[in-house]
């Protein structure tokens, strides 16, 4: 890893919380800092910190405060309610003063103190480092939070599929037009001031989040006119769903994970050598704050010792982009001008032909009362009708009632390669599906960019056109230079070519989740096409999946007709 003096330019923006001395000293014992942008929490119950991160989604700011408003103030400064009795009361104040002798003996024996336990270190030092059982690290994990990194660097992250559980700021709830300093909160990396696109690349960044503010009151007012029984905070939250694609993926966001030791270890592992800086940034202060937490899991990346094998391993997980792009330019080099798809679609790329009979296959091979192999079992399916079948599925599926209800891994036993090109913002959500094999290229302007019809209705077409266009032209520029560093200047609206590898079990509960009337009409119409598909390739299985097909102008409607369907039977019964 880099020195942190050496990283500490390629830092975000964060404005520091100012905290009166008594306040730091409620936060202190709880988590690893109290001023940095990168820091993990310690000390509180699981379902506490289920709680606090859950927030991340939906708060603009830094979880700390919200911690020391929510969670410590009501405590320590319990005020007595008119309903409150005198044992009420007198529980309140007892509670307070225990939580206040807590963190005064927090203070003078620290987590350090507290819980480094020698035999439990030695034994991880010994079995993890020393003799390399991963699996160990698998045991035990920890909670770290991103105050303000970038959608370049969280996406990043967030590729890892297996043993990190990400939640992040959503750009659909929360209104990102807020500026620190004077300043509207996007990444700059300081490579563009050597490359002289510094100037262009910010003047870009700020007309985007200037049509972004601009546009949401504009957009409310003309939303408010077409639907005018809508509540207002309803209206606002479509506004910013609505406008979210002039966001560029620059902008800083929120993001909370909790992740297992062996996956931390990995996520440090894969960014120490990236080649963007405001990423490698991130995995330094990562490791700093989760080496307070749980040192012996990421005990081999601060051993000398091991810092060659290290350095080589990091350097060979980050440089598969830079030792690749020479081989794209020679298989294609005869063959032109890229080709490009400038509108959303989707394909199937590949799908099993025997898909169905792979499936009843597989339902009946884990039966009580069979013991046949494999192939015996696929020969005799051959020969049954549609009808028999479908009857041992519907056994299979007997009892399901509501999507939430998982399908069987018999469904694992086919699989099927979708190929999709849809704008970026939705497909983050499609991306967080993460135990999919899921392939995606870098942001780029390559594919064109959606508008929005609510935009067009309301006369600002040209004006989003407007703010996008430079950003295109900056991105142009520094792709030249560095197709990796240019990827913050893409907004949400561009384009993004993607590839899913999906068994039918996954594609059950991604479908059924993704298609419900609350989500994004662009992620819904993806998997609305998506099960077309499926239908056509095995309808018989398309039958059992229970995706919602319809249209809504506002997600909650749907949800709201769902609730009154639900009264009306229950009525009639």
């Amino acid at each position: 890893m880099e020195s942190k003096e050496n990283l500490e330019e390629f830092a975000p923006i964060f404005l520091k919380n100012k905290y009166q001395a008594e306040e730091k000293k409620y936060l202190e014992p709880f988590f690893t800092n109290c001023d940095k942008s990168v820091y993990a929490p310690i000390l509180l119950p699981p379902e506490l910190i289920g709680a606090l991160c859950s927030r991340t989604s939906r708060v603009k700011g830094d979880l700390r405060p919200i911690f020391l408003k929510e969670y410590i103030a009501p405590f320590i400064e319990a005020e007595r309610e008119p309903k409150d009795t005198e044992e009420v009361w007198k529980e309140k104040q007892k509670y307070g003063e225990g939580l206040r002798e807590f963190i005064d003996f927090l203070h003078k024996h620290p987590v350090s103190e507290l819980f480094a336990n020698p035999r439990a270190r030695s034994f991880y030092v010994k079995w993890l480092a020393e003799y390399g059982d991963d699996s160990i690290a698998q045991m035990a994990g920890s909670h770290l939070i991103f105050q303000g990194i970038s959608q370049v660097a969280i996406k990043h992250f967030e590729d890892q599929r297996i043993g990190l559980a990400p939640i992040e700021k959503s750009t659909r709830y929360v209104n990102y037009s807020k500026k620190v300093g004077g300043k509207y909160l996007y990444y700059t990396d300081p490579t563009l001031k050597k490359l002289r696109l510094k100037t262009e690349y910010e003047n870009a960044m700020d007309g985007l989040f200037d049509a972004y503010t601009d546009f949401i009151p504009k957009l409310s007012e003309y939303l408010t006119k077409k639907f005018p029984k809508e509540e207002k905070s309803v209206i606002e939250k479509k506004a910013f769903d609505t406008v979210r694609g002039l966001l560029p993926a620059s902008t800083l966001s929120q993001v909370a994970f909790f992740g297992n030791g062996q996956a931390f270890e990995y996520m440090i592992s894969r960014s120490g050598k990236h080649s963007l800086g405001e990423i490698r940034w991130a995995a330094n202060e990562a490791l700093e704050e989760l080496y307070k937490v749980t040192p012996s899991f990421l005990r081999r990346l601060k051993d000398e010792d091991k810092k060659e094998a290290v350095d080589s391993y990091q350097e060979y997980l980050a440089g598969k982009g830079r030792r690749l792009a020479p081989a794209v330019e020679e298989v294609f080099k005869e063959k032109g001008t890229v080709s490009s798809d400038r509108q959303t679609k989707v394909r199937l790329l590949e799908h099993d032909l025997e898909g169905e009979n792979k499936i009843i296959a597989g339902i009946l091979y884990s039966a009580p009362n069979n013991h046949r192999g494999w192939k015996e079992l696929l020969r005799r399916i051959r020969k049954m009708t549609e009808e028999e079948k479908k009857n041992i599925l519907d056994k299979y599926l007997e009892g399901r009632t509501v999507r939430w209800q998982k399908v069987g891994r018999a469904l694992e036993n086919t699989y099927m390669r979708f190929e999709t090109i849809v704008n970026i913002g939705a497909w983050r959500d499609l991306h967080r599906h993460r135990m999919l094999t899921q392939q995606r290229q870098n942001f780029s302007t390559h594919h064109g960019y959606d508008i929005p019809e609510e935009i067009k209705e309301a006369g600002l077409e040209e004006e989003y056109k407007g703010a996008i266009e430079p950003a295109q032209e900056v991105y142009e520029k520094i792709a030249r230079h560095d197709p990796d560093l240019a990827q913050y200047a893409v907004t949400l609206a561009h384009r993004l070519r993607f590839m899913q590898w999906e068994n039918l079990r996954q594609i059950f509960w991604k479908m059924e989740l993704r298609t419900i009337p609350e989500g994004h009409p662009d992620y819904r119409s993806i998997e609305q096409q998506k099960f077309r598909l499926v239908e056509k390739a095995y309808p018989m299985i398309a039958e059992r999946i229970m995706v919602n097909l319809g249209n809504y102008d506002f997600a909650r409607r749907g949800q709201e007709e769902r609730i009154q369907k639900k009264l009306r039977k229950l009525e009639n019964s």
